[in-house]
């Protein structure tokens, strides 16, 4: 018999909910086979075998709320290990489905796993390979890590950030309010991502000390710039650039260059990031995701605007993979699109600061020649965590951001 547990799908997830089963008792299964519909706190998602076997017994009805690692089915046959996801064969990928509606499932006991020895030969460590490669990239001993994996294997989500602590726990929920709910009003329980995404805002605001800075950039030369580049590439049939892919380029590169904002508080310690991940917020039905762009810092434009096209367009079709949302130093949240002017986003920890980028308005302004012209202007705005990020450092930041905006080709190079 083999137990078939909840998987960690993400670095936050402390429980999912069992929205779906795919298979019924009697069932047999492959390895790669999709067996349940699993709502995170960042997404639902497709839970695949990790064996072959056969279900026995389904021990969560939908609808159920489970810990990470706790049993939720059982399988007999020739499998030897639970069902996980195979890291190295995306096993989660994103889908769209329902809010439960069915109660939670009474949990059973938890059988804790054993740490690892410290003094363990790290060969003998149990741990997915993409869980090694990011341990050696963040210089993470996975001796002291807990694998929330079966029989305590460490998964990708279970590595913390270089000098971070390993164990995670959940940030404080918001306070309940009681709030009239008449005959003709609507109440919509919360998904797992919108709890997620409430509890996670309201620690930002009330742990965080936010301080705001705003720039006005001359966005004339970018919308010529990119009118140029876009008519080249209707021409040649290549996908064009937007004004976010220009934003995005310029940020990362000023992110490496004042590693002060590529940061995040680590309760002693403040830890400056050697690569710019830019995560950028991305809406999808039920609130924000933000998967991220690695090494953003060393990409060209076109690059940057590939990698940015492939996320949205995963992320709304709900085929995001966990790893994929994990990992972010630095996020950028552009309304422009949207016809907002201009706004203040809140932090998304552990970040220590975010870029709130408006649209490009034509506005009068005056120039060199003191003459009231007409002018095309954009504003950014930048979030800072004042426990890490000083204004002046906040502002050099902004400074070296709007130079480059301000002269659009010096980002081709």
């Amino acid at each position: 018999m083999t137990e078939l547990k909840m998987p960690k799908l993400s670095d936050t997830m402390l429980e999912g909910t069992l929205l779906k089963w795919h298979k019924k008792v009697g069932d047999k299964i492959s390895a790669g086979d999709v067996i349940a519909d699993v709502e995170t706190d960042k997404a639902t998602m497709e839970m695949e075998a990790f064996d072959d076997g056969m279900i026995k017994e389904l021990v969560i009805p939908e609808g159920g709320v489970v810990k990470v690692g706790e049993c939720i089915a059982i399988l007999e046959g020739t499998g030897k290990a639970s069902a996980a996801p195979q890291e190295s064969k995306a096993a989660a990928t994103a889908v769209a489905s329902a809010a439960p509606t069915a109660p939670r499932a009474p949990l059973a006991p938890m059988v804790p796993r054993p740490r690892p020895s410290a003094a363990s030969n790290s060969a003998r460590i149990k741990a997915s390979p993409l869980a090694r490669k990011i341990a050696v990239e963040r210089g993470v001993d996975l001796s002291n890590v807990q694998g929330s994996g079966p029989g305590g294997r460490i998964l990708s989500a279970d590595v913390p950030d270089k000098g971070s602590a390993p164990a995670r726990t959940a940030p404080p929920a918001a306070p309940r309010i009681d709030v009239p709910c008449g005959e003709n009003d609507k109440k919509i329980p919360l998904s797992g991502m919108r709890r997620t995404i409430a509890e996670r805002l309201f620690a930002s605001k009330t742990q965080i000390p936010h301080f705001y800075l705003t720039i006005e950039i001359d966005a004339a030369p970018l919308a010529n710039l990119r009118k140029e580049i876009n008519a080249d590439a209707e021409a040649s049939g290549s996908p064009k650039v937007t004004v976010n892919d220009f934003v995005l380029l310029a940020a990362a590169r000023a992110a490496a260059a004042h590693p002060k904002i590529n940061a995040a508080f680590a309760g002693d310690a403040v830890v400056e990031y050697g690569s710019v991940n830019l995560s950028v917020a991305i809406a999808v039905e039920d609130g924000l995701i933000t998967p991220v762009v690695r090494d953003a810092h060393k990409l060209s434009l076109r690059q940057i605007s590939s990698a940015v096209k492939d996320l949205a367009t995963r992320a709304r079709s709900k085929k995001i993979k966990p790893e994929e949302y994990q990992g972010g130093t630095l996020t950028i949240s552009n309304l422009g699109a949207y016809g907002v002017d201009s706004f203040y986003a809140i932090i998304n920890p552990p970040q220590a600061a975010i870029l709130a980028v408006g649209a490009i308005v034509k506005k009068p302004v005056v120039n060199a020649q003191d003459q009231i012209v007409v002018g095309h202007r954009m504003s950014i705005s930048l979030s800072g965590d004042h426990r890490v990020v000083d204004g002046a450092a906040g502002a050099e930041f902004l400074a070296t951001i709007r130079k480059s905006l301000e002269s659009p080709s010096t980002l081709l190079v």
